[in-house]
C-alpha cells in the first residue's frame, strides 16, 4: 500500500528542490510503475509552467494526466474500452482539481488573467523563474502540486487495491 501523504510531501519537496510542477507530481509516483527518475523527469520536463511556460494547462494537472496513462493505459489504438477508461480517469482527476481550484489553466491559477477569461497570458521568456523566497510567496504552485499528488495518489491506491 502507498502512503499518499508521504507522496504528497515528496511532490511538494521536489517542487521546492527546483523540479517543475509536472515533474514533481510524476516523480512522486514513477517508482510504482517501474520508471526510473531520469526518464520520468525527462518525459515530464516540457509540461512545467503550463506547458513550456505558455501558462496553459497547469503542469501539476499534466502530471496527473501522465500518471493516468499508467494507471489506466490506452496503448492500443484499436482498444476503445481502454481509451474510454483512460479518458474517464483523466476527466475525473481534472474535474476534481478544477472543483477544488476553479480552473486547470496555469494563467488563471496564477492570477495572471481572471478565471474563465479567454485573455492571453502576458508573454514570458522560456527561461524558468529563479526559485527565491519571493517566488514561493507569490505562487500557489507548491500547494497545487500537493493537491494534484493527493488526487492522483488516491486513484493509484484504488487501482492497486482493485488489482489485488
Amino acid at each position: 500500500m502507498i502512503d499518499i501523504e508521504e507522496r504528497v510531501a515528496k511532490a511538494r519537496m521536489l517542487f521546492k528542490e527546483g523540479y517543475n510542477c509536472c515533474q514533481a507530481v510524476v516523480l512522486a509516483y514513477n517508482d510504482i510503475f517501474g520508471i526510473d527518475d531520469r526518464t520520468a523527469a525527462a518525459l515530464s520536463s516540457g509540461f512545467g509552467g503550463g506547458i513550456g511556460r505558455l501558462r496553459e494547462v497547469c503542469g501539476s494537472v499534466s502530471g496527473m494526466v501522465m500518471l493516468a496513462g499508467l494507471i489506466k493505459p490506452a496503448s492500443d489504438p484499436s482498444d476503445k474500452a481502454s481509451r474510454t477508461g483512460n479518458y474517464a480517469l483523466v476527466q475525473e482527476v481534472t474535474g476534481e482539481f478544477k472543483a477544488m481550484n476553479g480552473s486547470i489553466i496555469c494563467k488563471e491559477l496564477l492570477g495572471l488573467v481572471p478565471m474563465g477569461s479567454a485573455a492571453p497570458a502576458p508573454k514570458e521568456s522560456p527561461e524558468p523563474s529563479e526559485r527565491t523566497p519571493e517566488y514561493y510567496k507569490k505562487r500557489p504552485c507548491e500547494e497545487l502540486v500537493g493537491i494534484s499528488a493527493r488526487i492522483v495518489g488516491e486513484k493509484i491506491a484504488t487501482s492497486l487495491r482493485s488489482s489485488q
